[in-house]
């Protein structure tokens, strides 16, 4: 699991799970483990996530049932609705993700064939990636693959992630779910007045 910011620089890296772990288990037991020093978002800021997590304080996810994916919105037309306009630009935002994650795996072929070292090894692997990414992102290298990725790419359609987990639900407050709710509706409505 990975948190980036919109320069494609990944502020917070987590490895050691299987790749079958749900991503909303994966978010939750790392927030309960402080050895983890996970940055929750200051109390007026909050992460983009995709449908795969609890949409709640601090974490922004897509409206469900509605059109979201960016290939959706390109072979199906302008997005219509609040909640299709919201989530339309949610993905823009969120495709930032997709695409520093497509650089990694782009330069580092190992990652998406992990080579039979012991798990210990597998995690230094992962994490010098990630430290060899963000060192090239940081120093401003002219790059093939940073200039390539630094244009939109689609964001990958997972439809598994569209069920919430109810680990993640319940380790938030529903307070908290509601006030994200609320203030996601209100910035659906002032985009459809915007974009409409």
């Amino acid at each position: 699991m990975a948190v980036c910011d919109f320069d494609m620089i990944f502020r917070f890296v987590v490895v050691g799970w299987e790749g079958t772990a749900h991503d909303s288990r994966v978010l939750t037991e790392t927030i309960r483990n402080p050895q983890h020093n996970f940055p929750m978002p200051p109390s007026e800021k909050y992460y983009l996530v995709d449908a795969a997590y609890t949409h709640t304080r601090g974490f922004m996810a897509p409206y469900r049932n509605v059109r979201y994916w960016l290939s959706d919105f390109r072979s199906g037309g302008k997005a219509i609705g609040k909640e299709e306009i919201f989530n339309q630009c949610h993905a823009r935002l969120r495709n930032v993700i997709e695409r520093a994650f497509g650089v990694v795996k782009a330069r580092f072929p190992i990652l998406k064939r992990m080579a039979p070292y012991s798990f210990t090894t597998q995690t230094k692997i992962v994490m010098a990636c990630f430290s060899i990414h963000n060192f090239l992102r940081q120093i401003s290298v002219a790059d093939r693959l940073f200039s390539e990725y630094d244009n939109e790419v689609e964001l990958e359609s997972d439809n598994a992630n569209q069920n919430q987990n109810s680990t993640t639900s319940s380790f938030f407050a529903a307070s908290d779910q509601e006030f994200m709710q609320q203030f996601r509706d209100q910035i659906a409505n002032e985009l459809f007045q915007v974009f409409s």
